[in-house]
């Protein structure tokens, strides 16, 4: 619009051009808005937010338009009077369900300019009781906060000024004066208000994931040292957290309620508690396990070993009609179904039963596990080791027996080594072939990448309580299994052990295989032309100079006769 042009009739002008040309309104709006037309303004643009087929040319989101709305009937509400102002705005925050921060502190502003204070206050509060970001409730708890110590700040001006108009000489204009001050009190409320924060906050996030379990414990701490707003949250938190959608371990709010109640001497609470938490549903099995667990450590903490027992025979007690095998019905059931199966709750009663159970009640339960096939390689190890320290020795062994059958390499190694250590150290020789043939079967289950400590524990036993001739053997069977890059120290100690048990004369035979495979079995036809003595003329310490005698030998294979 040219300058000069009356504002009426530019006005006329500018409806009769939106008759032809709608889309162009947001110019006119722009126009109206400069000159202070803003009754038309506002309602021109609350027309174009709620037409659905409105598309902006200048490429303004709804939520922008809102924005300016809000920015129209807070600064100016006398010129929108006609308009209904908290209508509008309360519809454009049920609409956008984020970054309505700055909507609401718009609201409370309209109601500020006009003087209901009381009635922006409780906006404000909604505001913050509704907002769901953090980015809007630091938003309206600013403007709040801000309003709360400028009204502060002008009443305590206010009251200085009172004070030295009531002044009198005689002193009766102060019988006559209101001395009632409310300055206390608004103080006191904006640091209720600030003491509130953390809470409110708490709020807001949970309100964004309510099955957040870290935000809700955060939540109950914030309530420390008022127990029933504690109780309350911890009811709140059960009640909200669906297992499926939660962050975190829903078990752990019934855990921490029930340990609540124990903290303040109410045990039968505290069971009740953890008798609902085990018919709670759960996602895993462990959390389920978990509060079973933490039942009996309860009974223990307060020396109610009987009932600590009885606890977890309840919770392992297979259910009716179940065999202990999966089903894929009993995969779909609830965790309730799965209990029985639950290594974590087993290996807890096994330690019950090894403290305060008989010997017969201990390998009860290791039995039951085995026979579920839910032991872990420690389990079997922890059973034999209790089997021996009752000095029931053959039924340890038949423990590690049940163990290797369940496992295979690399989950078996260690029952291995505990089985053939324990077994070399209990018989000795007494029992010579039965242990070779144990030495023989972890042969076969070990690949050969693993073999070499085994090998050498077999040839230890064969040189301690064996024969000599079976000692070389297993070092000879050593040497061809296992990888080249792990030979060299078994071929050290081969050819040690040769030196010891025969002499320095079958050392450099027993050098020959492994030499062979090297360089072409060329070693045998070099080796027999150079007399023993030549050997230990060479290298006289030979048991420890094995680098010597392979470099004689290469020499040998090379044709060299100059050592």
């Amino acid at each position: 619009m040219q300058p000069g042009v009356p504002l009426e009739t530019a006005k006329r002008v500018y409806r009769r051009y939106l008759k032809l040309e709608p889309t162009h309104v947001e110019e006119y709006i722009a126009y109206l808005k400069s000159k202070g037309e803003w009754g038309e303004a506002a309602t021109r643009l609350a027309d174009i937010i709620n037409d659905d087929l409105f598309r902006s040319l200048e490429a303004k989101s709804k939520h922008a338009m809102w924005l300016d709305l809000a920015d129209i009937c807070t600064r100016h509400p006398q010129e929108v009077a006609h308009l209904h102002v908290e209508a509008i705005l309360r519809s454009g925050i049920r609409k956008f369900t984020d970054e309505v921060g700055r909507l609401w502190t718009s609201l409370a502003d309209y109601f500020i300019r006009q003087g209901l204070f009381e009635k922006a206050r409780d906006v404000y509060e909604e505001g913050l009781d509704t907002v769901v970001t953090v980015r809007d409730f630091s938003l309206v708890f600013d403007a709040l906060t801000t309003f709360e110590t400028s009204l502060l700040e002008a009443r305590i001006g206010t009251e200085g000024e009172d004070d030295d108009d009531g002044v009198g000489v005689d002193g009766t204009l102060f019988l006559l004066h209101n001395a009632g001050s409310d300055a206390d009190l608004r103080l006191a409320r904006l640091e209720h208000l600030n003491n509130r924060r953390p809470i409110m906050l708490s709020s807001v996030m949970l309100r964004q994931n309510p099955h957040n379990v870290h935000e809700w414990h955060k939540r109950i701490k914030l309530f420390g040292g008022d127990t029933s707003k504690q109780i309350t949250a911890y009811t709140e938190a059960i009640q909200s957290v669906d297992c499926n959608k939660a962050i975190g371990k829903p078990h752990s709010l019934w855990c921490a309620f029930a340990k609540f109640y124990d903290r303040h001497g109410d045990l039968h609470n505290a069971r009740i508690i953890f008798m609902k938490a085990t018919e709670a549903q759960y996602k895993y099995v462990d959390d389920l396990a978990s509060v079973w667990c933490e039942a009996a450590e309860l009974e223990l903490k307060h020396k109610n070993y009987r009932r600590a027992l009885e606890l977890m025979r309840t919770a392992t007690a297979t259910p009716p009609g179940k065999d202990g095998r999966r089903t894929q019905e009993e995969a779909d059931g609830p965790v309730q179904g799965r209990l029985y199966r639950s290594t974590k709750l087993w290996s807890f009663y096994s330690d019950l039963e090894e403290s305060l159970g008989t010997i017969e009640s201990t390998c009860a339960v290791y039995d039951r596990i085995l026979d579920l096939r839910i032991a872990t390689p420690q389990i079997v190890l922890n059973y034999a080791l209790f089997l021996e320290e009752s000095k029931n020795y053959e039924a340890a062994f038949q423990v590690y027996e049940r163990g290797i059958a369940l496992f295979r390499y690399p989950h078996s190694k260690d029952i291995w080594t505990a089985y053939l250590s324990r077994f070399v150290l209990r018989y000795g020789g007494t029992k010579l072939e039965r242990a070779r043939d144990l030495f023989r079967h972890a042969l076969r289950e070990t690949p050969a990448s693993a073999a070499a400590p085994v090998y050498l524990q077999y040839a230890a036993l064969e040189e301690s309580h064996g024969l000599a001739r079976a000692a070389m053997e297993v070092y000879d069977q050593a040497v061809r299994s296992v990888p080249a890059n792990q030979r060299l120290p078994i071929y050290d100690r081969y050819l040690s052990r040769a030196s010891d048990f025969f002499g320095i004369a079958k050392v450099v035979q027993y050098c020959i295989p492994w030499i062979n495979l090297k360089f072409c079995n060329r070693a045998s036809i070099w080796i027999d032309r150079w007399p023993a003595n030549r050997v230990r003329y060479v290298c006289k310490d030979f048991t420890s100079c094995l680098p010597a005698c392979l470099m004689f030998t290469f020499k040998c294979c090379a044709g060299s006769r100059d050592l």
